[in-house]
């Protein structure tokens, strides 16, 4: 933690005039959580992220990332090198999250809800080491295009692994004019002895206030080696700006989201069958709330939310996954 601190004071201390100064961000997340079934409540920092970011000469970039208190563990998240000989290519080799999803990719301040959706928390958040290489190209419409090969191997486990099975995942996004995106992904894991195969499709309204958002994942396991997954998301948010003469709240955003999943396993196999554990049982989720901008967007948010669960008979609820009110303080700078 001291040589962290000090890393990042170096770099934030160095001379104003080169030409290439580092940029350190961070993310707080802080919330209150009440189970309504249970009459229990607790308090959690979420996230306590900081990264650094910059270019050491215009081909080349760079980005550090860290999160202080992830539910209460220190976690490396991003460390890489970006190369982009053309400002349409990029090559970036290192640890980062995986090119897949919409919701996924998010980063802790651009999301809409205190806690993220069945696809981006279990199914599809996957960071892992490797390389991937990105194009961008106008056709009346951007269009961004990722691929990448990873180990595998997680964000922990890189001394001594060395595999012949290589993962990999691609994915299009598709910027039509007036607000609307459409993104196709694939990935390929294999967590343990079973190759897995994800495929998603979601698409997005983004204008005149609104945010309106669907998307879906297939989640099929080798050799039958367990059922396919299926999961739902989708919301909308409203914009409503708030007038006035420097009033503290700036924006008010109602929002709204159904998300569903059916039973799901990580990939990992039970040590006496052999067979694969279900790590999260079928359920679905109404949640809705509302957002108070004190700042810019997603810059110091305090979001309010309801979440109501619905699971399958003979279910299992983890213990942070039942009806509950959230308020989170969310601060980025």
């Amino acid at each position: 933690m001291k040589h962290l601190l000090a890393i990042l004071a170096l770099f934030a201390g160095m001379d104003a005039a080169a030409q290439f100064k580092p940029e350190i961000n961070g993310t707080i997340r802080g919330k209150y959580e009440y189970q309504t079934e249970e009459g229990e409540g607790r308090f959690q920092v979420r996230n306590a992220r900081f990264s650094l970011s910059g270019k050491v000469v215009d081909a080349v970039s760079y980005k550090a990332e860290i999160d202080l208190s992830d539910e209460g563990s220190i976690k490396m998240l991003d460390a890489y090198t970006r190369i982009s000989p053309w400002r349409t290519l990029n090559f970036t080799i290192g640890q980062m999250r995986v090119p897949f999803t919409i919701d996924a990719h998010r980063s802790p301040h651009q999301q809409y809800f205190a806690n993220r959706s069945f696809i981006a928390k279990q199914v599809g958040n996957v960071r892992d080491v490797g390389a991937t290489l990105g194009y961008t190209f106008n056709v009346g419409f951007p269009i961004i295009l990722e691929a990448g090969m990873f180990n595998g191997s997680g964000l922990t486990d890189q001394k001594d692994f060395w595999t012949n099975n290589i993962n990999y995942s691609a994915k299009a996004q598709l910027f039509f004019p007036k607000g609307f995106n459409l993104t196709l992904s694939v990935q390929k894991i294999k967590p343990e002895a079973v190759n897995i195969m994800m495929y998603d499709a979601g698409a997005y309204y983004h204008g005149n206030g609104w945010h309106v958002e669907a998307e879906y994942l297939y989640k099929h396991y080798a050799d039958n080696a367990y059922g396919a997954v299926h999961s739902f998301d989708g919301f909308v948010n409203y914009d409503i700006k708030v007038g006035g003469k420097k009033p503290l709240v700036k924006k008010v955003s109602p929002l709204a989201r159904f998300d569903y999943m059916s039973d799901h396993s990580d990939g990992t196999a039970d040590a006496e069958t052999g067979l694969l554990n279900t790590t999260d049982y079928r359920r679905s989720r109404i949640t809705g709330g509302v957002t108070l901008s004190l700042g810019t967007p997603f810059v110091s948010d305090i979001r309010l939310n309801y979440e109501k669960y619905f699971y399958r008979e003979d279910a299992v609820a983890k213990p942070s996954e039942r009806d509950k009110i959230v308020i989170e303080f969310m601060t980025r700078f």
